[in-house]
């Protein structure tokens, strides 16, 4: 993946934010994952996500993060969400117990 991000945050409550949803995404938890645009995504996550640095078109500098969802049930489908977009994430199974809100 590129260093591009469409949007990028240096605020820090919004770093934060991206901070809770690292927690919040463990390896292998079964997640319901809602945006501000958009239909939520469920899948499983297959890689903890971390937050790093990226550029956004106007070359500002500043962080966000993505992670990778996968479907056991849809063999070769995976998405890449980014961490700015979410605004909560709802819990499935058991790896990670409750659910969370912006």
């Amino acid at each position: 993946m590129g260093r591009i991000a469409s949007t990028v945050y240096t605020n820090p409550a919004e770093v934060a934010r991206l901070e809770r949803w690292v927690e919040e995404l463990a390896i292998n938890a079964r997640v319901r994952v809602h945006m501000a645009e958009g239909a939520p995504v469920e899948g499983i996550v297959m890689v903890t996500p971390t937050i790093q640095v990226f550029k956004n078109a106007a070359d500002d500098e500043g962080m966000n993060g993505v992670v990778k969802l996968e479907d056991p049930d849809k063999p070769g489908w995976n998405t890449l969400v980014w961490l700015g977009d979410i605004v909560r994430v709802e819990h499935l199974d058991s790896v990670t117990m409750g659910s969370s809100k912006a």
